[in-house]
């Protein structure tokens, strides 16, 4: 060996000790001559998006404010489907939805005892910041509140939850006929079901208000200085009933086309009854002063110099609401990649494009980074680069109002997706920060977790290891103790909130969840714009250029597979984890969980041999395409299976039977089972145990029928 080859042998034998461990010479569902083709067009497509093209998109997006129904809103759906002709997306057309929308016409709220004060209802503006001085920016207003007028007394209710009008009550404060003063985050409740709440208690309106505590000063510098709210934010925001209905409230179940038949408001499950206004802290202070009445607990103390109190009598206010609720029309963008050689297996991706006002990470993060993506997609196509699989990307209107677009969208071609639909991809929010939250349903995690090894971070690591450290991290910060590891590093608690929500709980199509996260205190404010983007959430849009990277790759590999990487052996585990978290602490001897256990038992042994099948039939670098028709078309119909046509209990338009939504919007898993065991009705229990059962089985005979089937090639 001559010195020069020395030489470069031991700079090999030095790099290779210490590149990273993991290698992406595979991929999961390619076979190797496969992966060696994917990794070549990931490398292309990667290059493609740029911070400054981002940049250029989200201030295309957060130029005015743009709510769901507005003019506004609607030319940037014409603007996106305009942007995607050109990129040289396909078959891109505008769906419109009639639907029962919302807009503001006037509000006011006066105290009128003990002292005379007038809330200003509005943020300030600052010099620093042009688009806080933009005329077309609302004063406060909740989406869905009824119209109406009252003068009543004021009771905080701290977060407006179940338990703490339990506690006003130990008080002696009842709220029937009064107006409830609650805040946002304490503990987190979505604010419909707060209103629900309120509305069921018969109080007369509800304020909700945002306490310092939660994401003013008291979490460190605030807009125009730092990332958290000013003294005058204010978080607005619906509060539609959509953990009862998601979409129209007018058209439950089916879409809202044009023509659609309609059921009368009042029989709408999703429309709330009760009046409803948000505040700033700095319209709230005068109120908390002057409340009277006994000191609320420690634990309802805030972020304000001064002690709270819980009132009841002493102050008294006028509210008086005025609101737009009637049909308008909602429009949704659609564009497509047509799949090369199986045109009708499709991918679908999707953000929301309507904002409360600017929409800085809310949703026009997510819609710069999609359009980033898109471009580099079209990019792709126009070299010979077309995917497998087709594509779908939507830009859904009026999420923010009750998850419209896309529940009627997905209403719309739910037969279609149940039969062509491979998986979902959510982005609603790119990034407020560098902190990756990645969700998935637990079949799909362990594709998630691999994918992200092969995007880089911009802290220089990969996109695996930042999120390891940051999910350790959060963990410490939670005092979680466990350990983050690969099997538990994607979220697979799954609640609602945002567009996965039609596709998961009513379509039964797998789901993933991409976001970045960070300090983030102005949410659904005027704050949230260009300023605060690019002074604190992402000021050179790397984040955003990650994002389109990560979205768009895991979409090219379901695309691209050979055979789908659906894991079930990892779902079955999770499946085992959710009943035993369902156990935990709980008197479970009126409910026989052990034939489910051994059930799930069985479904992760059929998974793991799936598993092993789809690995050697790749090894062997080339499957056949009828078998591989075959073995997919299979493996999406796991998920369908896991739908009850009847659905949760008192929810029937929730149908999965593993994933389901809280009121509040929370991770709710064994929905139906979970529901009757928290109330203890065991009748119930029973049957949804039952039919949580006849799920695993069909399963557990559809993945062992795939495996036969794979070994018989």
């Amino acid at each position: 060996m001559t010195r020069r080859h020395f030489l470069l042998l031991l700079s090999v034998l030095l790099l290779a000790s210490v590149a990273p461990a993991f290698s992406q010479d595979s991929i999961l569902g390619f076979t190797p001559s496969s992966a060696a083709r994917q990794i070549k067009v990931e490398e292309k497509f990667k290059a493609i998006p740029s911070p400054e093209e981002a940049r250029r998109q989200h201030r295309v997006f957060t130029a005015e404010p743009h709510l769901a129904g507005s003019k506004r809103n609607n030319d940037l759906a014409r603007y996106i489907a305009t942007q995607w002709r050109k990129q040289g997306l396909e078959d891109v057309v505008i769906h419109r939805y009639d639907v029962y929308a919302t807009a503001p016409k006037r509000a006011s709220l006066e105290m009128v005892a003990p002292i005379a004060y007038r809330a200003g209802l509005r943020e300030d503006a600052y010099d620093a910041d042009p688009d806080t001085k933009n005329p077309r920016v609302s004063s406060a207003w909740t989406g869905m509140s009824i119209s109406g007028e009252v003068t009543a007394p004021v009771v905080y209710a701290h977060s407006g939850n179940p338990e703490d009008y339990d506690l006003l009550r130990k008080q002696g404060i009842e709220v029937k006929g009064k107006i409830v003063l609650v805040r946002y985050s304490n503990p987190y409740s979505y604010r419909g079901f707060k209103a629900l709440t309120a509305e069921r208690e018969g109080a007369a309106a509800i304020l909700i208000y945002s306490d310092p505590a939660e994401d003013g000063f008291k979490k460190g510098k605030v807009f125009p200085d730092g990332p958290w709210g000013p003294e005058s934010h204010i978080q607005r925001g619906a509060i539609t009933y959509d953990f009862m209905v998601p979409g129209d409230p007018l058209t439950p179940g089916w879409a809202s086309v044009p023509g659609a038949k309609r059921i009368p408001l009042e029989q709408a499950a999703s429309a709330p009854k009760i009046m409803a206004l948000p505040l700033s802290y700095k319209d709230a202070t005068p109120l908390l002063q002057n409340l009277g009445g006994p000191v609320a607990p420690a634990g309802w103390q805030g972020g304000l110099p001064f002690e709270y109190h819980l009132g009841g009598e002493q102050a008294r206010v006028h509210l008086k609401i005025e609101m737009d609720n009637s049909i308008k029309p909602y429009y949704v963008v659609e564009g497509r990649i047509r799949g090369s050689e199986l045109p009708d297996e499709w991918v679908v991706l999707g953000n929301h494009r309507d904002a409360w006002v600017f929409g800085g990470v809310d949703p026009s993060s997510g819609t710069a980074s999609m359009m980033e993506m898109t471009r580099a997609l079209g990019q792709l196509k126009k070299q010979g680069m077309r995917p497998r699989r087709t594509m779908i990307v939507c830009s859904w209107d009026g999420e923010e109002v009750g998850l419209t677009g896309s529940t009627e969208w997905g209403e719309q071609f739910a037969d279609e997706l149940r039969k062509k639909a491979v998986a979902y991809l959510n982005v609603d929010e790119a990034t407020s920060g560098p902190n990756f939250d990645g969700s998935a349903v637990a079949s799909l995690a362990p594709m998630l977790v691999e994918t992200s090894h092969s995007v880089q971070d911009p802290s220089g690591k990969s996109l695996y290891e930042a999120w390891k450290l940051s999910a350790t991290q959060s963990r410490k910060d939670g005092k979680d103790e466990r350990e983050v590891t690969d099997t538990n590093l994607a979220d697979t608690r799954i609640g609602s909130g945002s567009d996965h929500t039609v596709f998961l709980n009513f379509v039964g199509v797998p789901v993933m969840g991409l976001g970045f996260e960070g300090s983030y205190g102005v949410y659904h404010s005027m704050y949230d714009d260009f300023y605060w983007m690019n002074h604190f959430g992402d000021p050179g849009y790397r984040y955003h250029v990650l994002m389109s990277q990560l979205w768009g790759m895991l979409a090219l590999r379901l695309a691209n597979a050979d055979l789908l990487p659906f894991d079930f052996a990892t779902y079955a585990d999770n499946v085992r984890q959710f009943v035993a978290e369902l156990s935990k602490g709980k008197d479970m001897s009126q409910l026989d969980l052990k034939p489910m256990l051994d059930e799930i038992q069985e479904f992760e042994n059929a998974g793991k041999k799936l598993d092993g099948a789809v690995q050697q039939a790749l090894a062997s670098g080339k499957v056949d395409a009828k078998l591989a028709a075959e073995i997919n078309a299979g493996m999406m119909q796991v998920e369908r299976n896991w739908l009850n046509p009847n659905g949760i209990p008192g929810r029937p338009w929730f149908k999965h039977t593993l994933y389901g939504a809280r009121f509040t919007y929370a991770h709710l898993e064994l929905p139906g089972l979970t529901e009757a065991v928290e109330k203890q009705d065991w009748a119930t229990a029973r049957q949804q145990a039952g039919i949580l059962r006849e799920c695993l089985e069909m399963n557990i005979r559809l993945v062992d029928q795939l495996s036969a089937r794979i070994a018989a090639r």
